[in-house]
C-alpha cells in the first residue's frame, strides 16, 4: 500500500514504531487512506482490464461492494471518488450501498 520506512526518532503520531529487544529499530510511515483509494482503484481498473466507468451495471455493484469490504467509503470523499471512478452519481453508489445492505438484512 505504499508505506514507508523511516528512523525512529523521526517518527510521527501516525506512525506504527518497530522494537526489538525492548529498542525502537524503526517506523513505518503508511500512506494517506485517500491516497490508498486511488491505489485500489488503479487496481480494480487493472483487474478488469478496462477503466471502471466502462463496465456494466452489475460488475460497477460487485466493484462498490469490494470497496466497501475495504472501507473505502470511510474515506473523506470516498463516495465522490469512486462515483467519478465509475462514471456514476454519488446517488448511485448510495443506492449500490443500500442495495447490498438491504440484502444482508441490515
Amino acid at each position: 500500500m505504499g508505506g514507508e520506512i523511516v528512523p525512529p526518532d523521526q517518527a510521527g503520531d501516525d506512525d506504527v514504531v518497530l522494537a526489538w529487544a525492548g529498542e525502537d529499530v524503526m517506523a513505518v510511515r503508511l500512506p494517506q487512506l485517500a491516497d490508498s483509494l486511488d491505489h485500489i482503484l488503479a487496481a480494480l481498473e487493472r483487474k478488469h482490464g478496462q477503466p471502471l466507468a466502462g463496465l456494466d451495471r452489475k460488475a460497477k455493484q460487485q466493484v462498490v461492494r469490494a470497496l466497501e469490504a475495504r472501507g473505502a467509503f470511510a474515506v473523506r470523499h470516498g463516495v465522490e471518488t469512486v462515483a467519478g471512478a465509475l462514471g456514476v452519481s454519488r446517488f448511485t453508489v448510495y443506492n449500490y450501498l443500500n442495495r447490498e445492505n438491504a440484502a444482508k438484512g441490515e
